[in-house]
């Protein structure tokens, strides 16, 4: 794993929210066909940059995650 590698995997995570505003993590994963480690990486370096922002959601506590307008 390299950091194009990562870049490309948060590419298609931003893609997938781009489409959509807010998807839970479940959702991210079936729409991108990350694995789960793949998925964390590439939300860790959006949140980095500032891109995205997370809450949990009601009942399930499922990670929701959001594009930063």
């Amino acid at each position: 794993m390299n950091t194009d590698t990562i870049g490309s995997w948060a590419g298609l995570v931003w893609n997938a929210l781009n489409e959509a505003d807010v998807l839970g993590n479940k959702q991210i994963k079936k729409m991108t066909k990350l694995k789960d480690k793949e998925l964390y990486a590439a939300l860790g370096w959006l949140a980095r940059e500032g891109k995205i922002s997370f809450e949990e959601s009601g009942d399930d506590k499922e990670l929701l995650v959001a594009l930063v307008k």
